[in-house]
């Protein structure tokens, strides 16, 4: 009865399962851990991208509540917006916390506003969508197809939904155009 234990096939299978999920946890523990998209990131550096992001999404939050969040969550942006829109908010920074990056936000709007005026001189909605003849008819009375129901017919719904989008859009600019008329007397 001197026998030796050996290793038997159930317990190299432990032993692997077991080794696999320490070195993933020690891998992970210090690197990638949270990020959201997999990318490796130095600890308490915010990706200036991120911030971007979410401080487009949301103008009214300050740059420094945002850094915080993502710097707490490891850079997970859904988590940070999750938050934002449940209504929770964001927490306050402590005294201590100094930012590592700074978002410079003068290189940042100019070119938003260069975008925003490549837009307004590119292309307008009426234009997008051929709306010249029906913006130019003063009385555009929307008339009703009769059915107000959604229809089965794939086309019907669309050209449904077209003929509200223009309707809208028209109605937006009927409106623009009394608010401009109003304060222009």
């Amino acid at each position: 009865m001197d026998e030796e234990p050996s290793l038997n096939i159930p317990s190299l299978l432990t032993l692997a399962v077991v080794s696999y999920f320490v070195i993933r946890w020690f891998m992970n523990r210090d690197g990638s851990a949270g990020t959201g998209g997999g990318r490796s990131r130095a600890r308490g550096v915010v990706d200036p991208a991120q911030v971007e992001q979410i401080s487009q999404m949301f103008p009214q939050l300050s740059t420094r509540d945002i850094m915080w969040d993502l710097q707490r969550n490891g850079g997970n942006v859904a988590a940070t917006t999750e938050r934002i829109l449940t209504g929770r908010g964001l927490e306050m920074p402590p005294p201590s916390f100094q930012p590592q990056v700074a978002i410079p936000r003068p290189t940042a709007q100019p070119t938003a506003a260069s975008t925003a005026t490549a837009k307004v001189e590119g292309q307008d909605l009426i234009s997008r969508y051929n709306l010249q003849e029906k913006a130019n008819v003063e009385d555009t009375v929307s008339a009703q197809t009769g059915s107000s129901g959604w229809s089965q017919n794939k086309e019907e719904r669309q050209r449904l939904l077209q003929k509200r989008r223009d309707d809208m859009i028209l109605a937006a600019r009927k409106k623009m155009i009394q608010k401009q008329q109003g304060t222009a007397q």
